[in-house]
């Protein structure tokens, strides 16, 4: 009988070292995963600034070679010599750090607001059709007037103070979240409803596990339209009518005839909107590549 439950005693101790082994494996597993995922990523954002590179490398070559032929006037534009010395002097002074800073802060405010506010409305719309009914056709005449066109209205309402400029982000940002949203949950399949009809799920669930999951591609969508129209609005902002930030910078060496820092604001612009696009898309890549159809 004893060696009867001798043989018996090492089986039950076998399955209580595979958990151990499994967990390991798993987080192997896991932590490959994520390596995967973080090179996958660099890839993608490096291939992006190669490939997107090359043009513009190619035309400040062309740009220096004109002007340094005399071809160009430096008053109307400065070669990229000129304008790379002209941030450096910027740089190190604390002023380019303060204005970029403060511009944005003013982006990244207005984008929460105007960018919550239309997920918020395109969730509400695209959820329920008396939502929609109600307030899209209101929504959409107002999408239909220009954002910049009524930034004079907001100064003249809120003075040129922090509040106006934040309400032309709001403004624009707005818009491209609310449609991307409202249309993203309109296009998720019906066989999504009727799955979850079929399983019980109380409305959050059914929300949070397969409306928003389907939708999230549009929805991304215009969250990096957003962003951009969010970025624009700010230059817009800042150029009415502003003390600080890199709209400033820009309206100040107007009145100097400073060409240089022009172009060093504008480069400004066009490199951080480039970044926060870059991001977005990474986010992306990090979001949605559980899909089978997508080609991020």
């Amino acid at each position: 009988m004893s060696n009867s439950l001798e043989a018996i005693v090492p089986p039950q101790a076998a399955p209580e070292a595979e958990p151990a082994g499994g967990e390991r494996t798993a987080g192997k597993g896991a932590a490959k995963r994520k390596r995967r995922w973080s090179t996958k990523l660099a890839a993608a954002i490096l291939k992006d600034i190669a490939i997107g590179a090359a043009i513009p490398a190619v035309l400040l070559v062309l740009w220096q070679v004109a002007a340094s032929a005399g071809y160009i006037s430096p008053m109307f534009m400065p070669s990229p010599g000129s304008i790379l010395r002209a941030f450096g002097t910027l740089a190190t002074s604390d002023n380019l750090l303060h204005h970029l800073l403060v511009s944005m802060g003013r982006a990244g405010l207005g984008f929460l607001i105007g960018g919550a506010a239309g997920l918020l409305f395109g969730l509400l719309t695209g959820l329920f059709r008396k939502a929609q009914y109600l307030l899209d056709p209101s929504i959409q005449v107002l999408r239909l007037v220009p954002h910049l066109a009524i930034a004079p209205l907001i100064i003249l309402w809120f003075g040129f103070g922090e509040t106006s400029k934040i309400a032309i982000i709001v403004s624009g940002s707005f818009f491209p979240l609310y449609i991307n949203t409202f249309l993203g949950i309109r296009n998720v399949d019906n066989k999504l409803f009727e799955v979850s009809r079929i399983l019980g799920f109380r409305p959050l669930k059914r929300l949070t596990r397969l409306i928003l999951p389907a939708a999230l591609p549009d929805i991304l969508i215009g969250v990096r339209i957003s962003l951009a129209v969010s970025w624009i609005g700010l230059v817009v902002a800042e150029l009415i009518g502003s003390r600080s930030g890199i709209g400033f910078l820009i309206n100040e060496a107007k009145q100097n005839s400073e060409t240089s820092v022009i172009f060093v604001g504008i480069i400004i612009f066009a490199v951080i909107g480039k970044l926060i696009d870059s991001v977005m898309k990474s986010v992306e890549i990090r979001w949605l590549n559980w899909r089978d159809s997508y080609k991020g």
